[in-house]
């Protein structure tokens, strides 16, 4: 079964900060591919690292590995930002299978537990 991600309208989903930088690949409608980085990833959309910017509006097919399986995801992208590297480029998930939006979901529920652990230990050295 495919997923649609939908923003939820009052709590925004909890975003994934890669530590380092994780390989991801965009296919085009073309079938030209393009390497880039995987900055922040949620389970509606993320931010890459892009050395040209990619169309506004364009849809791709994206593929980015996470922990023990490599999610693929339909996208489309948003609005770059240039930078000195490149660009940063913001996407959002426009369809997911079963177990790439599972997959997703538990890398957000780890993020979550980590952050919540960082701050009770925050908290308690107050």
């Amino acid at each position: 079964m495919t997923h649609f991600p939908q923003p939820h309208p009052r709590r925004r989903a909890t975003r994934i900060q890669m530590t380092k930088p994780v390989a991801a690949i965009v296919v085009q409608e073309s079938g030209q591919h393009t390497n880039c980085k995987l900055k922040i990833v949620s389970v509606t959309g993320g931010l890459l690292q892009v050395d040209a910017p990619l169309s506004t509006g364009d849809f791709v097919e994206l593929a980015f590995q996470a922990q023990s399986s490599t999610v693929h995801g339909m996208a489309e992208m948003l609005t770059p930002v240039s930078e000195a590297n490149g660009a940063l480029q913001p996407f959002r998930f426009i369809a997911l299978d079963d177990e790439d939006d599972r997959t997703l979901r538990m890398l957000a529920d780890v993020a979550a537990d980590q952050r919540s652990v960082a701050t009770s230990s925050a908290l308690r050295r107050l």
